[in-house]
């Protein structure tokens, strides 16, 4: 049974709801009521800065981080709000929707948050898996309306950086290595689901992470589409998150002026259609890709992988570019149709 998931952001409007815990719960019945089966916690926040802003050690100067001191948690802040807001709530979020609720946990990686740092070295790997380790630990919980499922890395950085640091044979290879299956044997220890997220999957180090079972990455990405990525499954036994629908709206929006004008669609004509939608001239649903493009997207993994090899399905990335809220909501709800389709 292949299983509905989100990569968790949202967009951000004003006057939603007064405060940021209704925000949450209000967001994650949202996403719940929208058909979303694991729902990722609403993320309202900077990917980044919500685990940078927790980690003591750390100096900010031009440029970026730089470690001044051991990295650690600070004392009192290894809790993140929005997971500390479900927890509490979980009696009320699983009385609304008539059953307990699961959720996906996710934690910017070490090789991202380490991508904002002026200097680091490999060791700077190590230092962030054992801090994000520690993180990760107290924030997955079981209990009877609510468990965290499912544990996602989110590495969107690699791949796409020219960095000597992750030379083949490099000791940076390997303590990244390392950090990734600190953080992962922390979650499956604690008998969550491990994934990881990333846009690009040229760079095959993951396929070596031990505890690592679930890899997701974008629509596009040739791993889809590889007989290679087939045998790699079958041989190390992992598996895939389907994505089915694109995320990037600019890219939306240019695929259906085109497919409308049968031509090339300009930069100028893409901001013009974002001014309509500003303006409210210009319904923005309109450039969300339909659920046919999403059944067809999950019929072909399925049939490339097999039903055993695809546990779970959503959206490639998050929806926080999305211009409404409504309007991500809207692509969760067809994401959700499209699945049940298919299962």
């Amino acid at each position: 049974m292949i299983r509905s998931t989100d990569v968790g952001s949202l967009p951000f409007e004003n006057g939603q709801t007064e405060t940021f815990e209704q925000r949450i719960i209000e967001s994650l019945l949202d996403k719940l009521n929208a058909g979303i089966e694991v729902p990722n916690f609403p993320q309202f926040r900077d990917m980044n800065q919500m685990f940078l802003s927790m980690i003591e050690g750390l100096e900010k100067i031009e440029g970026g981080y730089v470690e001044a001191d051991a990295l650690r948690v600070k004392s009192g802040e290894g809790r993140i709000a929005e997971m500390e807001i479900i927890k509490r709530n979980a009696h009320q979020i699983a009385h609304a929707v008539g059953r307990p609720i699961e959720i996906r946990f996710c934690i910017t990686g070490p090789y991202t948050l380490s991508s904002l740092f002026a200097y680091k070295t490999a060791q700077t790997f190590t230092q962030l898996g054992n801090v994000l380790a520690k993180i990760l630990e107290q924030n997955i919980f079981r209990e009877k309306q609510c468990a965290v499922v499912l544990v996602a890395v989110d590495e969107p950085v690699f791949g796409f950086l020219d960095d000597p640091l992750l030379d083949k044979g490099s000791e940076g290879r390997e303590t990244l290595l390392k950090a990734w299956e600190t953080i992962f044997y922390k979650a499956a220890a604690k008998k969550a689901e491990t994934c990881l997220h990333l846009h690009r999957t040229s760079d095959t180090l993951f396929w070596e992470i031990r505890s690592l079972k679930i890899i997701e990455s974008h629509v596009d990405d040739p791993f889809y589409e590889s007989e290679a990525t087939k045998k790699k499954l079958e041989a190390e036994d992992k598996f895939v998150k389907a994505s089915i629908c694109r995320t990037e709206f600019d890219a939306l929006i240019r695929k259906k002026l085109e497919a409308a004008r049968a031509g090339k669609v300009s930069t100028q004509e893409i901001g013009e259609a974002w001014k309509q939608i500003t303006r409210k001239s210009l319904d923005p649903k309109n450039f969300i890709e339909d659920i046919n493009a999403m059944k067809a997207r999950l019929r072909k993994i399925v049939n490339r992988f097999g039903f055993e090899r695809v546990p779970y399905a959503g959206p490639e990335c998050g929806l926080k570019g999305f211009p409404t809220y409504e309007c991500a909501i809207e692509c969760l709800k067809r994401v959700a149709t499209a699945i049940k389709a298919v299962k």
